[in-house]
């Protein structure tokens, strides 16, 4: 069996990997784990996304931090970075996200939170584990009074939208925006701020049923937010993704533009204002090559991390910098939030394009991207890093590495958090790296299945 943790927390199918059982487990191992050095009755605030299966795991969650002896507060449903700024502001020792973010609704995961609001390391998650591989051994056993009870908030999403009000200073009189959630937790957060905000709002996809989240909408499925952006004559579009830590954005003539794109306007105006840390933009290594061209042309330093919004955050934490974040639209901007925030980064970009007064296109053009293929090649999860293994996989992959060497890339890894290896070529001509792209993903499947 592989490492219960990726890189975004524990993830799987729901009720088949992620079972009922495995929450309560995780329940208790975390719980215990994040609570062990307290003096006092730990707390532990809980929060999903919009999923059918949320509800059936967090209860199990919640039995399993009340059956260690800590209290599991219950704030419903509200995007991933809400609980990490929740869990700072009511100052309780832990909080805990059940979502599978961008996944299907098969899917489901539970990612914890520290008491300062920050994703845990890869230590702690080790330790968590342990517990969970060791039989629940030695866990204490409350009885009484001693054992944890569950209570609810009903003011988190007030209190988050006032946070998420209060980050950038501006009106949004007179912009007219196209937003979609994904029928997913940001329904009722993005559209209420940005209407007390002033904007015109075009709310698509802000009906949730339990089984309609990420279908064929939000930041993966973008169509339908560009054709309404064009037809509602809107600024621009906005699209999160089922647990809004992430953004993606469309142009007033319903072009995408992409966390790469996001990072340097934004970086951009924070520098032009005095408010970049060290001039420094944290990305990772699948940042498009015209990314890093862009910074190197506008004074902004591009630090390179490996893949996951973790290990950026890390790199952001280490050298004292406030912003950094990924293509795909997960972007940290630290001196408001400790994660990815789609709401505060669609803030951030609203304030550029109401303060400079540009429309977003022009804005976007600060960077030109440069042809990119990403495919991803299904593979079964426990061989997802074994790829290399294979001699005609290893020799397909330096043939390739040959063959765009000195005026594009080749970047091969596997997911952090599904069964695939991406397969990523830049180069200059799309047909030709979409098409080397695909002819390797197939293999990769065809040879490790």
């Amino acid at each position: 069996m592989g490492r219960l943790f990726g890189t975004d927390g524990v993830r799987g199918v729901a009720n088949t990997e992620l079972t009922p059982t495995l929450a309560m487990q995780l329940g208790q191992a975390g719980a215990y784990v994040l609570t062990k050095e307290n003096e006092h009755k730990p707390t532990i605030l809980v929060g999903c996304d919009t999923r059918i299966s949320g509800g059936m795991l967090a209860n199990a969650l919640m039995a399993g931090i009340c059956s260690v002896g800590a209290n599991a507060v219950y704030i419903g449903v509200l995007p991933t970075p809400a609980v990490a700024y929740l869990t700072r502001k009511y100052q309780v020792d832990a909080g805990v996200v059940i979502s599978a973010s961008h996944n299907p609704v098969e899917f489901n995961g539970i990612k914890f939170f520290n008491g300062s609001g920050y994703k845990l390391s890869d230590a702690l998650e080790d330790e968590i584990e342990e517990i969970i591989r060791n039989g629940m051994k030695d866990l204490p056993v409350p009885v009484g009074p001693m054992v944890g009870h569950v209570s609810y908030r009903f003011d988190a999403r007030e209190d988050y939208i006032e946070f998420a009000k209060s980050v950038v200073d501006v009106d949004l009189k007179g912009m007219k925006i196209v937003v979609d959630c994904a029928e997913g937790a940001s329904y009722y957060t993005a559209i209420e701020t940005l209407t007390e905000l002033g904007a015109d709002v075009v709310a698509i996809h802000t009906d949730p049923d339990g089984t309609n989240i990420n279908a064929n909408c939000g930041s993966t499925h973008m169509e339908e937010l560009m054709a309404r952006v064009v037809y509602e004559k809107a600024s621009l579009g906005l699209a999160f993704d089922g647990d809004a830590d992430r953004l993606l954005a469309v142009d007033e003539q319903g072009k995408v533009v992409d966390g790469d794109q996001l990072m340097g306007i934004c970086g951009y105006y924070l520098k032009e204002q005095g408010k970049l840390k060290q001039n420094t933009i944290v990305a990772t290594v699948m940042s498009n090559l015209g990314f890093f061209l862009m910074g190197k042309k506008n004074g902004l330093v591009i630090e390179q991390t490996k893949v996951g919004d973790r290990y950026v955050l890390e790199r952001m934490i280490e050298a004292g910098y406030n912003l950094g974040g990924e293509q795909s639209g997960h972007i940290i901007f630290l001196d408001e939030n400790t994660t990815g925030d789609g709401l505060i980064s669609a803030l951030h970009l609203l304030e550029v394009v109401s303060k400079t007064g540009k429309p977003l296109s022009e804005l976007a053009s600060i960077m030109q991207v440069m042809p990119q293929a990403l495919i991803n090649a299904k593979v079964p999860t426990h061989k997802k890093d074994r790829y290399m293994e294979y001699p005609e996989i290893a020799a397909a992959i330096k043939e390739l590495e040959d063959k765009f060497a000195g005026e594009g890339r080749v970047l091969i890894r596997p997911s952090g958090t599904e069964p695939l290896v991406r397969v990523m070529i830049e180069g200059k001509d799309q047909k030709l790296i979409e098409k080397e792209a695909k002819k390797l993903a197939d293999l990769i499947t065809k040879t490790m299945l």
